[in-house]
């Protein structure tokens, strides 16, 4: 009966004399361990040839405080069989002292290498799990996108820390609470319940939409819902968040540019062509047979038309140039600027009847001197352009305030104004409020996106018949 068991009894003794070894043997050793029973009982197998070198000092280690402390022993470690192949087993046996003076420990040996196998995939499996668990937890905490889990009741359970740099939101505040009441817009409030329910049933769902950020500023996202699924059943639920912000920024900045592009093709085509068709009608008046008008009069027509075209490509230019051209920072001279401005402009009509008044307060200044340029210089032409016509002294202030932080410039004069109707148009590309002009209508266009290019503000104030007051605030890039 003990030889059919699907263990290996032993009987393993120490006697007076210090020798050791096994007295007894099952016959089911050689099936089960590999080794047969008379190689062992004989003593012609050494102990530490038998057990595995990796387990050998620690069972030498049990063996001696078992000997010394006559202690059960229980063991698991490894064995080499007859072909020195490996395996597992398990010992475990009972000290008894015999009247001769021998201790005899009986017990056990089993076959355990199944258990270890198993063992040893639950371990990888585990290995494997919880690096996967890691895996996750570093992307999802780590990811640049916003992401939050909620529960089956849409409530927040985590949030990552791209969520928070987007929203402003801290897992703290949020967990266990509704993400609706925190960034849905009001508007949109149904939105974010169906689209709740959506994922829920089961749908993974995309849609491009706007969120709040906790300072009530919108966040334009596109949003990834995925269902969490347990044994058919959702269990949460995935949101991903996309800032498209500035992508959206790019677009509308796109259609306004496009929108202009197609106004710009069609005046420049139709103010280009208008001075060149008179120019072209009055050399055909000319050249007519019989004709006998003062040819200086033409001539003079023809330069003023010339005059205006030259203008015209000009601002084209300007226009160009302040669209591509990299903002570069140097040091702002003021009245070097407004000098030269003034000179460059004294041949347009009007220039001899406008007074100027300069005053200019604070330390250095620094930013794009030509962009600067282009900023008085079409502020001081539109002065002189839209003055009150007749014996009215044309005036021109230009009080300027600079500190570290920047140079508040107020430009004031004292012109037909602009009427409160036409007030929010005059930035617009071509826009022209008066009869009285003969500019391109670029003007104040061009000081409007060089004042943004330099992040600047502009604002406006006039009234017609009185004058027209315009306030800038550029940075100063002195300490950048």
């Amino acid at each position: 009966m003990i030889d059919n068991l699907p263990v290996v009894v032993f009987e393993y003794t120490l006697h007076p004399d210090g020798s050791r070894d096994f007295t007894y043997l099952s016959s089911s050793c050689e099936k089960i361990l590999g080794i047969s029973r008379d190689v062992l009982l004989n003593g012609s197998y050494p102990m530490k040839v038998f057990i595995h070198r990796d387990d050998w000092e620690e069972f030498e280690i049990m063996l001696e405080k078992a000997i010394a402390e006559m202690a059960p022993i229980k063991w698991e470690g490894r064995i080499f069989n007859a072909k020195s192949e490996a395996q597992w087993i398990e010992a475990s046996c009972e000290p008894v002292k015999l009247p001769d003076g021998r201790i005899a420990w009986s017990g056990v040996i089993s076959d355990i290498r199944e258990r270890k196998e198993l063992e040893e995939k639950k371990r990888e499996s585990d290995i494997r799990h919880r690096t996967t668990e890691t895996l996750f937890s570093e992307l999802f905490h780590n990811s640049p996108m916003a992401i939050v889990r909620l529960d089956e009741s849409g409530n927040v359970e985590q949030v990552n820390r791209g969520f928070e740099l987007l929203f402003g939101y801290t897992i703290t505040e949020l967990r266990g609470k509704s993400l609706n009441d925190f960034i849905v817009p009001q508007e949109l409030e149904s939105e974010g319940n169906d689209l709740n329910s959506l994922i829920s049933s089961d749908q993974i769902v995309k849609i491009e939409t706007t969120r709040l950020h906790r300072d009530d500023e919108p966040v334009s996202v596109i949003i990834y819902g995925v269902p969490v699924h347990l044994e058919n059943k959702t269990i949460g639920i995935f949101g991903v968040y996309v800032d498209i912000t500035e992508q959206k920024k790019i677009e509308e900045e796109l259609k306004i540019r496009n929108s202009e592009l197609d106004n710009f093709v069609y005046k420049v085509s139709h103010d280009l062509r208008a001075p060149l068709s008179s120019v072209l009608g009055l050399v055909n008046l000319a050249q007519m047979p019989g004709n006998d008008d003062n040819p200086a009069e033409y001539l003079k027509i023809i330069g003023e038309k010339v005059g205006q075209l030259d203008n015209f490509i000009s601002d084209v230019l300007s226009h160009s140039k302040n669209l591509k051209l990299d903002v570069k920072t140097g040091f702002i001279d003021f009245h070097a600027i407004i000098d030269k401005t003034f000179k460059d402009l004294n041949y347009m009509r009007g220039a001899d009847q406008t007074d100027r008044q300069v005053v200019i307060k604070g330390g250095e200044f620094y930013s794009d001197p030509w962009r600067i340029g282009e900023i008085f210089r079409n502020l001081i032409s539109n002065a002189i352009k839209y003055r009150k016509l007749g014996d009215v002294l044309g005036e021109v202030s230009i009080q300027i305030e600079i500190d570290n932080r920047q140079a508040l410039i107020i430009f004031k004069d004292n012109g037909i104004g602009i009427s409160a109707e036409n007030l929010n148009k005059i930035f617009e590309m071509f826009y022209r409020a008066s009869e009285q002009s003969e500019g391109s209508g670029l003007g104040l266009y061009i000081v409007k996106n060089a004042v943004e290019k330099l992040e600047g503000q502009l604002t406006v104030e006039s009234q017609a018949g009185v004058g027209t007051t315009f306030e800038i605030k550029l940075p100063n890039k002195l300490a950048r």
